[in-house]
């Protein structure tokens, strides 16, 4: 595992981009702080910068980082999901500006695949982590679902064996507001 997170971070740090499995799904990503990579993502995707992305951490610890106001309850959220949570907050900070939709708002999730935690812990920054297809089309569960235009795509393709996935669907979205309001996006 070490050598291909060695080589995955330098893909990465060059502003590359990786197809990669997460704790979900697979998924695209790159630096979440390098806008040219982001650009890359969404045109490969064929997305519209409007959506946003999500964003991976290494630890909740870290979330500050990249999020204007934190409320309590967010940590609370991430350290009772039994499952992958995103959270959706209010105005994120210290990313890349076409990662994030027009209002501002920032979806972080707390990684708890080990080759991605470790990558991201490895990277020093956020990892961005959207599902491996075009817009519109199927999520792919397996590497073997992905379609080819973006296995051409992208600079790297992470190795098959590092796919353990800790739920084989999306993850749970929940958008925590100011003062604490929680909103359910998806289950």
């Amino acid at each position: 595992m070490k050598e291909v997170l060695t080589q995955t971070v330098e893909v990465l740090q060059r502003g590359g981009i990786i197809l990669y499995p997460t704790d979900t799904v697979w998924g695209i990503g790159c630096d979440a702080t390098n806008a040219e990579a982001v650009a890359r993502v969404l045109e490969l995707k064929q997305r519209s910068e409007a959506k946003g992305l999500i964003v991976l951490v290494d630890t909740s610890a870290r979330i500050d980082r990249y999020v204007d106001d934190v409320p309590d309850i967010a940590y609370d959220l991430i350290d009772l999901a039994t499952s992958p949570l995103t959270v959706v907050f209010d105005r994120g900070k210290n990313l890349a500006s076409n990662l994030l939709p027009a209002d501002g708002s920032v979806a972080i999730r707390v990684v708890q695949h080990e080759f991605c935690r470790r990558l991201v812990e490895r990277l020093g920054r956020p990892l961005v982590s959207t599902s491996a297809n075009v817009a519109g089309g199927a999520t792919p569960r397996v590497l073997a679902e992905v379609d080819e235009r973006i296995v051409r795509g992208v600079d790297m393709v992470v190795p098959e064996q590092f796919h353990c996935p800790v739920s084989s669907r999306p993850s749970g979205v929940v958008a925590v507001q100011r003062g604490g309001v929680v909103r359910v996006i998806r289950e």
